[in-house]
């Protein structure tokens, strides 16, 4: 059998493209040959797997050329270059290194915060300009000061241990940090709002989601003490910048420094020429051992893959077999949607998952579909989860993951999936099932029996089985011009509890959900997309 066959395509370390050499494996070191889109097209059909930085774009077009192809390694934390949709149709396995910009990352908060705290740039360009402004540059000190960490995942978590060696006091706002976790990091777990109103100084560390975009509004803002300092390294939108400009002309707040923006590259932004604003080009994972450590982690999972079979860190994909692939992928989609629907529900920290697996499907390999249902309950928080790193995600947030197997008949179907969150406010359950057509369905939502196809945006209502209901919701979306594909609708008893659970052909607006909070009938609304 011949060797695999690597092309790297952008620029990776002598030691990397040698892992793959001293494992048997057949390499083409090819950098800046994913800039040019027709030769890298003409040649991918060669290759079992590709290795990337962020500079080569593995577009569809591209995928559509690699007919050999099997994995992707992307040397980093990003995969926004490639198309993932597109190399999931061809079974293209797609990998990306998670961890190993964290402590790079961590670092530069740290570094941030002390440029704030001491004005160190704008010291730094007046004392070259000769002026010696000894009494302007008047800073604070960090010691005693309180840190508010939003986010104290990895790098949240090496942001914190590194400030409680600097003897800040911090704490910590994030759903999924367990109490046991917070205790062990040695940080006190807050909601929101007193972080903001307690924090000299607040970093931010969370993916960019519907929940966490703008996390520091104008309102959170206003919450915030008056001369705290902003610091962020995670994601540009966390932060609404043109109320942050209008904070710090005021002088509420005292300073910020960010690294990542709205719009990159940045060449222009409403942050851009305040005094109190320090700004880098989002150079947080911009040091010689992060970029050494992820290539080489790539090269090794990228190995593993090709000559085991082993998946590590896969974006798309589950850990399993080539022989159970065809059977479980439906019902790791099923996993995944059910999942995801109860995340996108779930709005208070999440204490515990569990997944009940009844008939056929109880005897098949439901780590993999645990692992999927895991990652679609934390996806809307956790942007960057993966079916991989889901499960010690979940540990390392004291989740607690509960699997339960019944393999007797599954009442009126061959294989049911039920997933119950439980939450600190109250649990959330839905079940599904996959029909001959080998798509998923939910059958059962809060114990009311309903059946619906999932679609890419959809409508879910918790209302009364009252009369009006559903003239008063046509008409809302009517009028709205949101079109609907299907309307499902389910209840416990006449007059008692009853659920809606539709799919349109476009995203429903905040003002529109608003509108439909209005109906008499209605107890809850939330628009969730797959």
């Amino acid at each position: 059998m011949a060797a695999p066959k690597v092309l790297i395509s952008d620029s990776l370390s002598d030691a990397a493209v040698q892992i793959f050499r001293d494992r048997g494996i057949d390499v083409d070191f090819i950098p800046d040959l994913g800039k040019d889109k027709a030769a890298f097209a003409a040649i991918i059909g060669h290759y079992d797997g590709l290795a990337i930085r962020s500079a080569s774009k593995v577009t569809s077009k591209v995928i559509a050329e690699a007919s050999r192809l099997k994995v992707i390694g992307r040397a980093g934390i990003g995969v926004d270059n490639v198309d993932v949709p597109a190399a999931t149709a061809r079974g293209i396995i797609v990998m990306n290194t998670p961890f190993g910009n964290s402590i790079t990352t961590a670092e530069h908060a740290i570094a941030l915060m002390f440029a704030l705290a001491r004005q160190l740039p704008q010291a730094d360009a007046s004392t070259q300009a000769g002026k010696w402004e000894k009494n302007r540059f008047m800073g604070v000190e960090l010691t005693g000061k309180t840190l508010g960490v939003i986010g104290c995942g990895n790098i949240g978590a090496i942001v914190a241990d590194r400030a409680i060696g600097l003897k800040l006091k911090v704490v910590a706002y994030d759903p999924y940090l367990s109490p046991e976790r917070a205790v062990e990091l040695g940080v006190e777990k807050v909601e929101l709002d007193a972080l903001l109103a307690r924090a000299d100084i607040i970093t931010l560390h969370v993916p960019m989601t519907d929940k966490t975009r703008n996390i520091l509004s104008a309102e959170a803002l206003a919450k915030t003490k008056r001369g705290v300092r902003i610091i962020n390294c995670a994601r540009g939108g966390l932060v609404d910048e043109a109320a942050l400009r209008k904070a710090l002309d005021s002088g509420h707040v005292a300073g910020a420094a960010l690294d990542v923006f709205v719009t990159e590259p940045a060449t222009e932004n409403p942050l851009f020429g305040h005094p109190n604003v320090i700004c880098t080009p989002h150079l947080g994972a911009s040091t010689n051992e992060a970029q050494e450590n992820v290539a080489l982690q790539v090269a090794e999972q990228m190995s593993d893959y090709l000559l085991h079979g082993a998946i590590t860190n896969a974006i798309n994909f589950p850990s399993i077999s080539a022989d159970e692939a065809p059977r479980l992928k439906p019902f790791v989609a099923l996993a995944d949607k059910l999942g995801s629907f109860l995340g996108q529900l779930t709005e208070a920290p999440i204490k515990g998952i569990r997944i009940t697996y009844e008939g056929a499907v109880a005897g098949m390999n439901t780590r993999a579909l645990t692992s999927a249902a895991i990652t679609g309950v934390l996806r809307p928080f956790l942007q960057d989860i993966n079916m991989v790193s889901a499960p010690a995600l979940a540990r390392e947030r004291g989740i607690v993951v509960d699997e339960i197997k019944r393999e007797g008949a599954a009442t009126d179907f061959e294989s049911v999936i039920r997933i119950t969150v439980i939450a600190e406010d109250m649990p959330r359950d839905a079940a599904g099932t996959v029909f001959h057509d080998g798509k998923p369905r939910v059958i059962e939502i809060r114990s009311i029996a309903i059946d619906a196809a999932f679609a890419r945006h959809m409508l879910y209502v918790r209302n009364l089985d009252k009369p009006g209901f559903i003239g008063r919701l046509g008409s809302i979306l009517g009028d709205a011009g949101v079109n609907v594909a299907t309307f499902n609708l389910g209840r416990d008893e006449e007059g008692g509890s009853a659920i809606c659970f539709c799919a349109v052909d476009a995203p429903v607006s905040d003002a529109v959900l608003k509108q439909i909070e209005t109906i008499p009938q209605v107890r809850r609304v939330r628009a969730v997309r797959f």
